[in-house]
């Protein structure tokens, strides 16, 4: 006689672990990046800007006014930590150094208004002005420009160029006799000795700074005394010719004692400029402007030259026409924020946006975590049903029930954050309704039918006979 032991129960299959997927640190590290670079890249543009632009300067002699001036403005350009750098280029004379300029190959030049100006130089400064000084012997006046034509002249100035100026103004023909009753005075010659060697006037054409801080005048006043007469002409000339300026000597600027002179005197002028190219960016000619204007004193020679810098005449009918960034510094000196950081504001505007595009990219395609299907998380629901009908006790239905409603909780959350997608969403609902009730089902059935105890089967064999 033999008894079987009941066949046992097929293994429910194993649930799937849920996999928890989440963009949020990806997003985050991807933010930081981005700030990052971006910060690196404005850094690192305002480095590169800094040091990008290098200004010609073309001068003269190298111990004359235009090279010390260049060399000064090097060295604040420097001490500033302008982004501009200066190469001086040095000639033999201011000539020159203006041909180069006008051959294109310096950026920056120092002209007086009375030489031939390039057609391309736009003013940046005003750095000088020359004064015109009609001197005599005494107290013989000189009443008229008509009268001086007559007399024979000692002209103390800048060489050649002085002369020819001189003969220009006077309208002065350059027949022989002419050139004989206007002469360059000899260098260093004392006033006194030019007056005893026959001239009957005296010419000169000083800087005006020169003329204050120089006792010479007022060491010739007290050895010997002399005139400074007025050219009441001034106004005309200076509407005649446009190199001209009209100038006035103020009391007491030769000489403090005796007073000379002893009210102000008009008479005619020129004016040293700063000139750069006509192409000169706009930003760089204002931040050379704002430079030169902010480190006035820095920039003033030992001899008084460029002492008082004036912002250059951004009249449309100025002799020379002042550079747009030049004339838009004068005439705004006060900067906003926007104005100040802009180009900062663009610029990180612009990395935010090149490698924020780069990181999404990168982001989407590549790193980016894909939001869960709601249908996906049917097919897990699904698994759960396959489970039900294996259970054979309450407590395993508890435990599946817990498994559902975690399924459903994370859904929610999921939908919430973006973690999860509605794709598929009915489907989720409709499997979950159907796990539900197959639970409640089997919950009922095990309620009416409860497993029979499992006792120990005992198998016995007899033998026959």
């Amino acid at each position: 006689m033999s008894a079987e032991a009941p066949a046992p129960s097929p293994t429910p299959p194993r649930p799937r672990p849920p996999v928890a997927k989440s963009n949020r640190a990806q997003i985050i590290i991807f933010t930081l990046l981005t700030l990052f670079l971006s910060a690196i890249t404005v850094v690192g543009g305002r480095l590169w800007l800094r040091n990008s632009e290098t200004l010609v300067f073309a001068v003269g002699d190298a111990n004359g006014p235009e090279a010390k001036f260049a060399a000064r403005l090097a060295t604040v350009l420097k001490n500033n930590s302008s982004r501009l750098r200066l190469r001086i280029a040095p000639n033999s004379d201011n000539a020159k150094a203006l041909a180069q300029f006008d051959r294109r190959a310096a950026t920056l030049a120092i002209l007086r208004t009375d030489a031939r100006v390039p057609p391309r130089a736009r003013a940046i400064a005003i750095l000088e002005h020359d004064l015109v000084l009609v001197l005599s012997p005494g107290g013989k006046k000189i009443k008229s420009l008509t009268e001086l034509k007559r007399k024979k002249i000692a002209v103390v100035g800048d060489g050649e160029n002085s002369v020819n100026f001189v003969r220009s103004a006077l309208e002065i023909s350059d027949n022989p006799d002419a050139a004989q009753r206007v002469q360059q005075a000899p260098p260093n010659t004392p006033l006194d000795k030019l007056f005893a060697s026959g001239f009957a006037a005296v010419v000169a054409i000083e800087h005006a700074s020169k003329i204050i801080k120089d006792k010479t005048y007022e060491q010739y006043a007290k050895r010997s005394g002399f005139t400074l007469n007025a050219i009441d002409e001034a106004k005309a000339l200076a509407r005649k010719y446009p190199a001209i300026s009209e100038e006035t000597v103020s009391t007491g600027m030769l000489s403090s004692s005796p007073s000379i002179p002893d009210d102000d005197v008009d008479t005619i002028g020129l004016e040293w400029l700063l000139v750069a190219q006509s192409w000169m960016p706009t930003t760089t000619a204002a931040e050379l402007a704002r430079i030169i204007y902010e480190n006035k004193s820095e920039l003033a020679l030992d001899d008084g030259f460029a002492s008082k810098i004036e912002p250059a005449a951004t009249d449309k009918d100025a002799f020379i026409v002042a550079h747009q960034g030049a004339a838009e510094y004068i005439n705004d000196d006060t900067k906003s924020f926007m104005d100040r950081y802009s180009d900062v504001m663009y610029l990180g505007a612009a990395a935010l946006s090149i490698i924020g595009s780069i990181f999404a990219g990168i982001y989407t395609k590549v790193t980016r975590i894909a939001p869960e299907k709601a249908s996906e998380l049917a097919s897990r629901i699904l698994d759960i049903g396959e489970r039900v009908e294996h259970t054979t006790c309450a407590e395993h239905l508890d435990e599946l029930q817990d498994e559902l409603e975690a399924i459903l909780r994370g859904a929610v959350i999921g939908l919430r954050d973006g973690t999860v997608s509605s794709d598929g969403l009915d489907t989720f609902k409709l499997g979950y309704e159907l796990v539900r009730d197959e639970i409640a089902l089997r919950r009922d059935h095990l309620k009416r039918h409860p497993p029979a105890v499992d006792d120990n089967l005992v198998v016995v064999k007899t033998a026959n006979g």
